[in-house]
C-alpha cells in the first residue's frame, strides 16, 4: 500500500468519525428539546397519587380482615368490643381515602385569578424555595388547607432537616419534618420519608400546636421540639433546655426577617 493510500484512509476515517459524532450530537440536542420540563403541580398530583393507592391499599387489607372479624364474631369467637374496633379502623382508613381524593381534585382545580394575586399580596416578600419544587409546592399546598403560614413551615423544616427527605436523627425522628414514629403514628403517616406525608403531617402537627397556645410561634416551636408536654409542664414558657431554647431562637430570627431566602 502506497503512502498516499494510507493517507487517503485515514481521511476517509476522520471523514466518518465527524459524521458520527454530529449525529451523536445531534440525537443529544433533539432528546434535550423533547424532554418534558417538569411540572410542578404534576408532581404535586403524583405524589399524592401515590399516598392515595396507598391508602387504598390499607382499605382493602382491612376490608378482608373485617370479613374476617365478621364471620369469627358470628361465630362467638370475638367479642363485640374486637369487631368495632376493626369498623372504627376501616372507617378512618376510608376517610383517609376520601380526603386524600379531595385533595387531588383541589390541585387539579386552576387558582381563580384573584386567589393568585391575593396569594401574592400575602407572601409579600417571602421568596423561599427548598430547591425542590414539589417540595415547595406541597408546602404552600399544606399550608394552606391546614391554615399554617407555609414560610413558618418552610422555616422549621429547615431547622429540622435541611430539606433531605431521607434525614433520621439519632432521637428517631425521620424526614423532612423529623416526625417522631409517636407523632408520625398520631397522624396517620405511614411512610415519614415520603415528602408528602411528612409535609402534611407536620403540618396539623403545627397547626394543634399553634391553637394550644393560642397562636404563639414561639411555644408552638419549642413544643413541637420538646413536645407540648414539655412547654405545659414549664407553664406554657419555652422549656429550659438549651437545644430547645437555641432551637425557638434560629427559626424565630429566620421567620421574622420574612426576606428572600438564598
Amino acid at each position: 500500500m502506497t503512502f498516499s493510500a494510507i493517507i487517503s484512509g485515514f481521511q476517509k476515517a476522520a471523514l466518518l468519525l465527524g459524521f458520527v459524532v454530529i449525529g451523536l450530537i445531534s440525537a443529544a440536542s433533539v432528546q434535550a428539546q423533547e424532554a418534558p420540563t417538569k411540572n410542578p403541580k404534576t408532581e404535586i398530583k403524583s405524589s399524592l397519587t401515590d399516598l392515595s393507592n396507598l391508602y387504598k391499599t390499607d382499605v382493602e387489607r382491612l376490608e378482608k380482615r373485617h370479613e374476617q372479624s365478621q364471620q369469627l364474631f358470628n361465630d362467638g369467637l370475638i367479642s363485640r368490643v374486637d369487631l368495632e374496633k376493626g369498623d372504627k379502623e376501616l372507617a378512618d382508613a376510608r376517610a383517609k381515602v376520601e380526603q386524600i381524593t379531595k385533595e387531588i381534585a383541589a390541585v387539579n382545580q386552576p387558582a381563580p385569578l384573584e386567589e393568585v394575586v391575593s396569594n401574592l399580596v400575602a407572601a409579600g416578600n417571602q421568596v423561599w424555595s427548598t430547591g425542590n419544587a414539589k417540595i415547595d409546592n406541597l408546602i404552600r399546598l399544606y399550608g394552606g388547607q391546614y391554615g399554617v403560614d407555609p414560610f413558618l413551615i418552610y422555616c422549621t423544616m429547615a431547622q429540622e432537616s435541611s430539606f433531605t427527605s431521607g434525614a433520621t436523627s439519632p432521637k428517631g425522628a425521620q424526614g423532612l419534618m423529623q416526625l417522631m414514629p409517636g407523632t408520625a403514628a398520631r397522624y396517620g403517616v405511614t411512610n415519614p420519608y415520603d415528602a408528602a406525608q411528612s409535609i402534611k403531617g407536620g403540618t396539623r402537627y403545627l397547626k394543634d400546636l399553634l391553637k394550644m397556645f393560642n397562636g404563639r410561634v414561639d411555644l408552638a416551636l419549642a413544643g413541637y421540639n420538646a413536645g407540648e408536654g414539655a412547654v405545659m409542664k414549664y407553664g406554657n414558657t419555652v422549656p429550659p433546655y438549651n437545644e430547645t431554647r437555641n432551637y425557638v431562637r434560629l427559626i424565630l430570627k429566620r421567620y421574622a426577617t420574612k426576606k428572600p431566602v438564598s
